[in-house]
């Protein structure tokens, strides 16, 4: 007798519209709207795309950050704090060397140990992951608000690189191939994470520590080393993120001068769906919202400024109401793992 109970399969290429239909719906429609704005007003719409690129870029490192801690199963909330004293300890170094090179490495090396920080809290001391998240942002405020001192000054900072007839590209041109070093070292992070995540052994382990440590750990697999690698190689990619903000894109230090970016990249991460393409585009959208919000404060608009400097952050309450609910978190994310 046939069984007339079988379940109907779903194919990968159905998977994959399903979970990504919303986004691509986005994406073209963006797509669309620039198109037709570059062929109003090109000098605009050239801006506009240009600062959605650099606004972008710490928003998709602080969301790599998150990612390699939250994939193994880690609760990131530090990625401010992190980015923060990346950001300072940057802007040191630059002060005190003028070497814009060992600056950067200085401040990625403060970013791992913010990492080191937070793992050892979640991982070895087995704390709540929020509250240790929490340690690092009050601790990087903290520090670096008590050791700024106003007046600092250094030799420059890093200038955009031109890719040759690339840059010439119409549209995406000069937004994508006329960037300084650190916004080229974001895209290739992208794929590079990609790649170890979900075509290497290390991506393996790591997804498999996130989503059940225990069978991880029947299979040989050492949870504890697994998370404290990502999880400082993640606050090392939260520092190139501060790095950003001082040595490329303003040149100088303020407190607290992240300004809520690093719960922003938490935002692009969960829109993202934990994937390093998805985080991507979800920051792009956050720096489009900016680089849009930042045009409108130019134009004769008979609105208070304040709304309009709102723009980013209400996009941001709005992806997290309408979609943490529909995104798979991993399964033992934020759960101290208890060897037996």
């Amino acid at each position: 007798m046939e069984n007339t109970n079988t379940l109907p399969t779903v194919t990968p290429q159905q998977l994959f519209f399903k979970r990504w239909t919303t986004t691509i719906m986005v994406a073209l429609g963006i797509i669309a709207i620039t198109i037709w704005q570059y062929m109003l007003d090109p000098q605009a719409t050239e801006a506009v795309l240009a600062s959605t690129v650099r606004s972008s870029t710490p928003l998709v490192l602080g969301a790599l950050c998150g990612l390699m801690g939250e994939r193994s199963g880690v609760i990131n909330i530090g990625i401010e704090g992190q980015m923060l004293m990346g950001a300072f300890i940057g802007f040191l170094a630059n002060v005190w060397t003028g070497n814009l090179l060992f600056s950067v490495f200085a401040a990625v090396f403060s970013g791992a140990i913010m990492g080191l920080l937070l793992a050892y809290m979640s991982v070895t001391l087995k704390m709540d992951q929020i509250i240790g998240g929490t340690v690092i942002n009050i601790l990087a405020l903290g520090l670096t608000g008590y050791f700024y001192q106003v007046g600092l000054t250094t030799d420059g900072k890093m200038q955009s690189i031109s890719l040759g007839f690339l840059a010439d590209i119409p549209i995406i041109g000069p937004a994508l191939f006329n960037n300084p070093p650190i916004t080229y070292a974001t895209f290739v992070l992208v794929f590079l994470i990609h790649y170890i995540l979900f075509h290497t052994k290390w991506g393996l382990r790591s997804r498999s520590v996130g989503e059940h440590p225990r069978a991880a750990d029947t299979l040989g697999v050492n949870v504890f080393k697994v998370r404290y690698i990502n999880v400082i190689a993640g606050g090392a990619i939260a520092g190139l993120a501060g790095a950003f903000l001082t040595l490329e894109a303003v040149g100088s230090f303020e407190r607290a001068m992240t300004n809520g970016r690093g719960f922003v990249a938490l935002a692009v991460m969960i829109f993202g769906k934990f994937t390093p393409f998805g985080a991507w585009g979800a920051a792009l959208l956050f720096g489009f919202a900016n680089a849009i919000q930042t045009q409108l404060q130019f134009a004769d608009i008979q609105v208070p400024h304040q709304f309009i400097g709102m723009f980013p952050y209400i996009l941001t309450i709005i992806v997290l109401s309408g979609f943490v609910g529909r995104t798979h978190i991993p399964a033992a994310d934020g759960v101290p793992y208890e060897k037996e």
